[in-house]
């Protein structure tokens, strides 16, 4: 699962977790809810729940949970808990052929483009949170 979709089926899970709460949700339901399979759906929400941002409850009615209020969980943080890499993982060719200098050059300059790049993605993340994903997309939240 690539990065976005990864992070577009975190944020589409949470929002339906607040949408029941505080009623636990099985990964068959959020997957149904949402489109997606429901083991990668599971791998996430594991992923999320080390995280303390999903809680998951054992039992004939267990599932998972929203652990963290809306208003306060952040973009930024889904993504960190779910993704080992950066939004802009660069990947320079370290060979640089007969101009290896020039090479080096570019490299360096991309690699400083890119962390530029990260930290202003970063820095917007963390300015938007889950409530208002969920108040633009039409879903009322029921986490008290």
């Amino acid at each position: 699962m690539s990065a976005s979709t990864k992070l577009s089926t975190s944020v589409k899970a949470l929002s339906y977790l607040a949408s029941k709460h505080p009623i636990p949700q099985n990964s068959s339901q959020i997957a149904e809810y949402i489109g997606t399979n429901a083991s990668k759906l599971r791998r996430l929400m594991s992923l999320l729940t080390k995280s303390d941002i999903v809680k998951s409850t054992q039992g004939t009615s267990g599932g998972f949970l929203l652990n963290k209020d809306p208003k306060v969980l952040h973009l930024q943080e889904i993504y960190c808990a779910i993704e080992d890499r950066k939004a802009f993982h660069l990947d320079v060719n370290k060979n640089g052929g007969k101009q290896k200098n020039v090479s080096q050059t570019f490299n360096k300059y991309f690699l400083n483009l890119f962390a530029d790049v990260q930290v202003d993605i970063e820095n917007k993340m963390k300015k938007i949170n889950l409530l208002s994903i969920m108040k633009q997309t039409g879903i009322k939240s029921s986490f008290k």
